[in-house]
């Protein structure tokens, strides 16, 4: 295969469709809208979800539960990221962002006890699962709830 050889796969390239350019053009004079009508006009449609009047599907199905607007979310950290820091390191929100293991603290971190901590540390979060505040008081670190 040499360079003059190339060619784009087969459907890659599309001329795009010049709407309203004279009748050869396929699409011309009413440019593909047909004739009259609520979709013809122009700024014409119907909203989101409408079916011609008929009872929309969103309005057949029930209603489930409500959502908790004071939910609070928080950012998980496990062990596996908890190892990753040097013995006797000190993480908590900043330290955990700066590395990039969270994107966002969110409304805290809480710290669960996913996988086997190796490292003795000073932890600073929100919240811990029983077993995290165990292990981590286990290897000689310690737990601040902020």
């Amino acid at each position: 295969m040499k360079l003059h050889e190339l060619k784009p796969a087969e459907g890659s390239r599309q001329v795009r469709n010049r709407v309203g350019r004279g009748t050869s053009s396929g699409n011309g004079k009413t440019s593909g809208r047909g004739q009259k009508g609520q979709k013809a006009r122009s700024g014409g449609g119907v909203r989101l979800g409408f079916e011609g009047g008929q009872t929309p599907l969103f309005r057949t199905l029930p209603k489930r539960g409500f959502t908790n607007i004071n939910r609070k979310e928080y950012a998980i950290v496990n062990f596996d990221v908890l190892n990753r820091f040097e013995d006797g390191a000190e993480v908590d929100a900043t330290a955990l962002i700066e590395a990039g293991y969270i994107k966002d603290a969110k409304a805290g971190i809480k710290i669960l006890a996913n996988g086997q901590l190796e490292r003795k540390l000073t932890v600073k979060a929100a919240k811990f699962s029983a077993a995290a505040k165990e292990a981590i008081e286990a290897h000689g670190g310690s737990i601040e709830v902020i």
